[in-house]
């Protein structure tokens, strides 16, 4: 069980600390980022309103499994939309869209840890 934590907590962690760099939203690389995509500006904003949110429902323990389930969802679903924005715009794989399948690795990894304490505490 301690093995499962820290596997959870390292996971979440990563993940939560990669979502709060959302902050830097406003920055001349994210609208770069937004504009080579395709992305509407605002479409940006809200993802990464969407990330910062997100990360705190994953990092907060006191938050209900119900919303950490969404969010889980929303992070997946996100992933999965760069790794398919990435390639379509012609981007190399590598390192582009790599980063969205390590990600989402990393967040399979902590959704299975945190059904498996779930179940552990019931």
């Amino acid at each position: 069980m301690k093995t499962t934590k820290i596997i959870y907590w390292i996971s979440t962690g990563i993940i939560s600390l990669f979502a709060l760099s959302a902050i830097q939203m406003n920055s001349e690389m994210a609208i770069e980022g937004t504009k080579h995509l395709g992305i509407p500006r605002y479409m940006g904003l809200e993802v990464s309103i969407g990330q910062l949110i997100g990360a705190v429902l994953l990092a907060v323990p006191a938050i209900p499994a119900r919303f950490k389930e969404w969010a889980y969802v929303g992070f997946g679903i996100m992933y999965l939309t760069a790794v398919n924005a990435h390639i379509a715009v012609g981007d190399p794989f590598i390192p582009f869209g790599m980063m969205g399948v390590i990600f989402f690795g990393l967040l399979l990894t902590s959704y299975i840890s945190f059904h498996k304490l779930q179940k552990a505490k019931s």
